[in-house]
């Protein structure tokens, strides 16, 4: 089975999340793989983004549902203090 080459623009560096002692980027950002719509994605980079980890794409839909199940743990935090 051959191989197919995976093809990405990231389109927006949305933010960087955290950082490795190796340099790698937990990174949010808005990518579009193989030409296909542009999606969200957290995962991490080398410097260069020419290498990357494992990571997770999200529609906008699912990124605000992320967001709102954030916000809402993030006020049980904040109670928690």
């Amino acid at each position: 089975m051959e191989k197919k080459e995976l093809k990405f623009e990231i389109l927006n560096e949305l933010g960087i999340i955290s950082e490795s002692s190796k340099g790698w980027k937990k990174e949010l950002t808005r990518i579009s793989w193989n030409g296909e719509e542009p999606k969200y994605d957290i995962r991490t980079w080398d410097s260069e983004h020419k290498k990357m980890g494992k990571g997770i794409t999200l529609t906008e839909k699912e990124l605000r549902t992320l967001k709102l199940l954030i916000d809402e743990e993030i006020r049980i935090l904040d109670e928690e203090i």
